[in-house]
C-alpha cells in the first residue's frame, strides 16, 4: 500500500513540476491580453502656461490649460481587423482635448491606434491615424508590454508622427509601488498644425499668414512593470510658430507648460494597477513556484514512503533469517 501512494505522490509531482512552466511560457503569454472594450478618462493640467491668441497672434499667460484624454475601445472594428488578419487586436480610438481656463477649445486631436493585445506591438490594419492623417506606428504608445523590461522602448510621438527612443531611467517608489521611471526628448521639431483651432481658423489660414508650427517635449512616464500600465504621466511642453523663410524674425510662443496629471486621477491609475498586477502576477509567479515548491514537497514524500517501505522490507528479512518465504504449490499436502 505504501508503494502505492509513493508512486502517486512522485506521479503528482511529475505534473505540479512540469505545469510549472507551461503556465509560465505557454499559458501566460496566450491568457494575459488588454481587453478590447477598455474606457478611460484622464485630466491633466499646466499651471501658469503660456498660450497664442490666434486673434492677435500674441501670447499670453494663462492661470490652468486643461488637457482630457480619453480612450475608448472600439469593439466592432477590433473584431474586423482580427477577422482580416488573424491576429487578436485592440483598437483604441481617443481624443486629446485641450480647453483653456474659459473652457475654450484650444485644440482637439484624434487618435486611433491599432495593437496586437497580447504583446502591444502596432498592427497596421484597421485606419490608424492621428488627426485624420493616416500613420504607421513603430513602437507603443499609453502602454508597455506585460512584464515591463529595464531598458529602452521605442515611444510613438503623435505630434511628429514618428517614434523615437524613449529610456529607461531606472526604478523608483510611486504610491508605495515599485515602478519604471522612462523619459523621452524629442528636440524641436516642425510638425503639422491641427485640423481644428480656435475661432474657427483653419490650417490653411495659418500658412497664409506664413507661420509654421515648431515643437519640442520633455516626456515622463512611471510604469508598472508587471502590467506594463502607466500610473503616472507627466510633460514638458513647448510649442512656437515660426515665419517661414524668416529665419531671423522672433517666434511667437504658442503653447509653454508642465502639464501633470491630476492627483485624482494618479491615485485612480495606482489603485487599478495595483488590482490588476495581483492577476498577472498570479500567472507568472504566484502558480508556477507553488506548483515548483508543492512538486519538490511531493517528492520529498514519495522518496520518504519509498524508504520507510524498504525498510520495513528489510527488518521483515532478517527476522526471518533472510530465508525467501515458501510457497506451497496448489493442490500439494
Amino acid at each position: 500500500m505504501r508503494r502505492r501512494a509513493s508512486l502517486v505522490l512522485l506521479a503528482l509531482a511529475v505534473f505540479c513540476a512540469a505545469l510549472s512552466p507551461l503556465l509560465r511560457w505557454y499559458a501566460f503569454p496566450r491568457l494575459a491580453k488588454v481587453p478590447a472594450g477598455q474606457y478611460r478618462t484622464a485630466v491633466m493640467e499646466a499651471e501658469n502656461a503660456t498660450l497664442i491668441d490666434y486673434g492677435t497672434l500674441k501670447p499670453r499667460t494663462v492661470p490652468r490649460l486643461t488637457v482630457v484624454q480619453t480612450l475608448k475601445g472600439n469593439v466592432e472594428k477590433a473584431r474586423e481587423v482580427r477577422d482580416e488578419t488573424g491576429r487578436d487586436v485592440v483598437v483604441w480610438d481617443t481624443l486629446s482635448y485641450a480647453a483653456g481656463p474659459d473652457g475654450a477649445m484650444v485644440s482637439t486631436i484624434p487618435e486611433r491606434y491599432v495593437f496586437d493585445a497580447h504583446s502591444q506591438e502596432p498592427v497596421h490594419a484597421g485606419g490608424e491615424h492621428v488627426d485624420g492623417t493616416p500613420v504607421r506606428r513603430d513602437g507603443i504608445e499609453f502602454k508597455w508590454p506585460f512584464l515591463v523590461e529595464k531598458r529602452d522602448y521605442r515611444y510613438f510621438d503623435a505630434m511628429t508622427r514618428t517614434s523615437a527612443p524613449i529610456h529607461y531611467k531606472g526604478t523608483r517608489t510611486f504610491h508605495g509601488l515599485d515602478v519604471y521611471y522612462f523619459e523621452q526628448t524629442i528636440p524641436w521639431t516642425k510638425v503639422p498644425l491641427p485640423r481644428k483651432l480656435p475661432l474657427g481658423i483653419g490650417p490653411d489660414t495659418v500658412r497664409q499668414l506664413g507661420l509654421e508650427r515648431w515643437y519640442t517635449t520633455r516626456r515622463m512616464f512611471w510604469v508598472d512593470p508587471v502590467t506594463g500600465a502607466p500610473v503616472n504621466g507627466e510633460e514638458i511642453h513647448r510649442e512656437e510658430m515660426r515665419w517661414t523663410g524668416a529665419p531671423g524674425k522672433e517666434p511667437i510662443p504658442a503653447f509653454s507648460g508642465h502639464v501633470k496629471m491630476r492627483p485624482a486621477d494618479v491615485d485612480s491609475a495606482v489603485a487599478l494597477v495595483a488590482t490588476q498586477r495581483q492577476l498577472v502576477l498570479l500567472i507568472t509567479s504566484y502558480l508556477p513556484w507553488g506548483l515548483l515548491a508543492l512538486g519538490g514537497v511531493l517528492l520529498a514524500l514519495s522518496l520518504a514512503l519509498e524508504a520507510r517501505d524498504r525498510r520495513a522490507f528489510a527488518a521483515h528479512r532478517a527476522h526471518d533469517g533472510g530465508k525467501p518465504e515458501r510457497v506451497t504449490p496448489k493442490g500439494v499436502a
